[in-house]
């Protein structure tokens, strides 16, 4: 049964959470793993290299741009990373995420 993963990259661990409960809140998201990472990235004319942590945040497919807005009203960062994985599970796992979101 297919769902959506959406991978969202934050500043650090405080605003991944601030992000993920506002989602988990709303329930527009069933659940949300949190993975620390580095970066190397364009931005504004040069490279920069940070620390940040990644969340994957699953949903359902209907629920892809109410994230998508969401995040882009509290995320910080002028231009977020916010990428739709389509995905497929089980479906018990599937119907969980169904069940759990609005």
């Amino acid at each position: 049964m297919k769902f959506i993963i959406i991978y969202i990259t934050h500043k650090n661990m405080r605003e991944a959470k601030k992000v993920a409960s506002h989602l988990l809140g709303k329930r527009l998201i069933a659940c949300v793993n949190y993975f620390p990472i580095q970066s190397s990235y364009w931005w504004k004319g040069k490279i920069e290299s940070n620390k940040e942590i990644v969340t994957l945040v699953k949903t359902k497919k209907a629920n892809w741009k109410k994230v998508q807005n969401e995040v882009k009203k509290i995320h910080p960062y002028e231009t977020p990373c916010i990428m739709k994985l389509e995905v497929e599970a089980d479906v018990d796992y599937a119907e969980w995420i169904n069940k759990e979101t609005k």
